[in-house]
């Protein structure tokens, strides 16, 4: 029978992982398309990208797919020509290959979810093909630098506190599903304005074009493939990188650096920095921003509390391994 799930554990994965001296190139890619038997299309899926030593995280839906992965440098063309030839809607898929090197998922996690990125849209007749006008590197450049243009952040908090475009409009919710119930209401005011949308690779901030748009707004753009094909772009253009500071990513790194500005600060002391860490305490896992000072005081912990329950279950571990 073959092999449709990982079948080792996660600590010997990630050992193996961070042994490997084999490059890896980190790609990200999504489409909207209907999969009309998402079960059968996953499998199918799995069995190749597991031959071809793909680590990462893909979520396949009745929408679309939605994948970050990473796959031995050496096997990146391959893959890419097997994606093209997988389906149809695939040949010529954009890839957003990563800016910055490093080792960034350790095993190949491919599961089947309602939707590719959790909107909560119940309306049915709403159309996610009904998309904004997709911008390339020089317009957002050209657009930046129009008064009657706003620009919306539609990644998460903790992913706009350490990178954006100067002026950005962030949508304080804690889910995508929360900001798309804020979005509209908040940009009422501006509806005459053109309104530029983004997100890290492209795929929320295209689905939310579609959501404007639904709700009535016209003048609707969003940047094609994200921050890291506009940062890719831009830099093979030679034109100006106006995105500032990291751009948050979701795996091992947490981040990539556009820039060298320091637009955050230490959650525990304040001295400005932007280096995303989740908390030792396995029961809290909390994503916080700490510095390296912080980092030895707190014992990598967010909280004296935190630190304190580390402390007390290492005694415990202790104690047990002494009556053995």
């Amino acid at each position: 029978m073959p092999v449709l799930y990982n079948i080792v554990n996660n600590k010997e994965l990630k050992a193996r992982m961070l042994t490997e001296i084999e490059p890896r190139t980190t790609v990200s890619f999504y489409k909207y398309f209907y999969i009309a038997d998402p079960k059968a299309f996953r499998d199918m899926l799995y069995l190749s990208l597991y031959e071809l030593k793909v680590f990462g995280r893909i979520y396949v839906a009745h929408e679309g797919i939605n994948a970050q992965i990473s796959v031995p440098t050496k096997l990146y063309k391959k893959m890419k020509t097997f994606l093209y030839g997988f389906s149809p809607e695939l040949d010529k898929l954009r890839m957003n290959i990563a800016l910055d090197d490093g080792k960034s998922f350790w095993v190949l996690r491919l599961k089947v979810r309602d939707s590719i990125v959790a909107d909560g849209i119940k309306d049915a007749s709403f159309n996610a093909h009904n998309v904004g006008t997709y911008l390339k590197a020089a317009e957002v450049n050209a657009m930046l630098c129009d008064p009657d243009t706003v620009f919306v952040d539609m990644r998460n908090y903790y992913e706009y506190e350490v990178g954006r475009f100067d002026n950005a409009i962030s949508i304080p919710a804690n889910t995508f599903r929360d900001q798309l119930s804020m979005v509209v209401e908040m940009l009422q005011q501006q509806k005459q304005k053109k309104i530029v949308m983004y997100c890290t690779g492209g795929i929320r901030c295209e689905k939310a074009s579609a959501w404007m748009r639904h709700n009535g707004f016209k003048k609707i753009y969003h940047i094609e493939g994200g921050i890291i094909e506009y940062v890719r772009r831009a830099r093979e253009e030679r034109l100006p990188v106006h995105f500032k500071g990291k751009n948050f990513v979701f795996d091992e790194r947490m981040g990539e650096r556009i820039s060298n500005d320091v637009l955050s600060y230490c959650h525990q002391c304040g001295t400005p920095c932007d280096t995303h860490k989740n908390c030792f305490n396995d029961s809290c896992h909390s994503l916080f921003i700490q510095c390296s000072n912080c980092a030895v005081k707190y014992h990598k912990c967010c909280t004296v509390f935190c630190m304190d329950k580390l402390h007390l279950l290492s005694d415990k571990k202790d104690e047990s391994s002494a009556l053995c």
